[in-house]
């Protein structure tokens, strides 16, 4: 049986998206400073730092942790290591229409990973509300001009987002499966999240490093780029990944992943309020097609 989707899960889920936004915003305005696989590198390792005083002791040799190092280690590369570098390679590599579009089949991917991989049936409503939530971000995106959709060209950054959104979809079922977790870590939002960054971090690390042998990284140290990494690890790093895995666990992973299809739109609405543009009739339909999508889909 499907689990109902309280207002608490709903507001859960609903801070990453917005969080999101800003991730991917902030991740355009830095992309000159840094390059993408460095910047999840700092990204993490700042907020590796950051969690270290809170739950520094989850990494002690007699921690639990180390009976279950495979799982954590398989959380902190899908989601650290593997999700968010394939996202700001997506950005630096592709249009920001496509990179979008292809992010908005996460809830598909919610759907078939859950039915293949953990034997969850998936319901009628459940794809009806995938098609809602779907046509609600190509709205979005087109800019309620559905002509622009015949200009798609798929680029090196589609396949990326691709990869991410079925990292992503892998990641949130995991979360909805602690079949060998200790309690003890699991009771602990921060000893949790640390439990992945620290494998997270390290898996990131080597990308970076394949980056700067291939001759590819950059970092232009400055005030803007340490601000920016400052947000990007704590909003959408921290705050993001302790309430999605808390929203996760209210509503599963099927429901959940409808709300991230809200990205776009918080994107929309954030570079907007950057820009000064003010915001369209589609943005109020689009916003009606993707809740009307979580709420279809999460009806038991």
């Amino acid at each position: 049986m499907r689990q109902k989707l309280s207002p608490t899960a709903a507001l859960l889920l609903t801070i990453p998206p917005l969080l999101w936004a800003g991730n991917a915003v902030m991740g355009r305005l830095v992309s000159t400073l840094v390059s993408p696989l460095a910047l999840n590198f700092l990204r993490w390792l700042l907020g590796f730092l950051l969690l270290l005083p809170l739950a520094g002791a989850v990494l002690r040799p007699s921690s639990p942790l180390w009976r279950q190092w495979r799982r954590f280690l398989l959380l902190g590369l899908l989601s650290v290591g593997s999700y968010n570098a394939l996202l700001y390679l997506a950005l630096n590599t592709s249009t920001p229409l496509n990179v979008t579009l292809v992010g908005s089949s996460t809830p598909v991917w919610m759907l078939l990973i859950g039915r293949a991989f953990f034997g969850v049936k998936v319901s009628r409503s459940q794809w009806l509300g995938a098609l809602l939530s779907i046509s609600g971000v190509v709205l979005v995106m087109c800019r309620g001009q559905f002509a622009e959709l015949a200009q798609l060209r798929l680029l090196p950054g589609d396949l990326y987002m691709l990869a991410a959104a079925a990292a992503w979809a892998y990641y949130s079922w995991m979360l909805a499966h602690p079949t060998t977790e200790p309690g003890a870590i699991r009771a602990d939002w921060s000893a949790f999240l640390l439990a992945q960054v620290v494998f997270g971090v390290a898996s990131a690390g080597l990308f970076a490093g394949a980056e700067a042998a291939l001759g590819q990284s950059h970092v232009q140290w400055g005030w803007p780029l340490a601000a920016a990494l400052l947000y990007v690890a704590v909003g959408p790093g921290l705050i993001a990944f302790r309430a999605w895995g808390a929203g996760v666990a209210r509503a599963g992973p099927a429901a959940a992943g409808f709300f991230s299809n809200l990205t776009p739109l918080f994107t929309a609405l954030l570079s907007s309020a950057f820009l000064g543009e003010i915001p369209h009739l589609y943005h109020v339909l689009a916003f009606a097609l993707i809740m009307g999508g979580i709420v279809v889909s999460s009806r038991r």
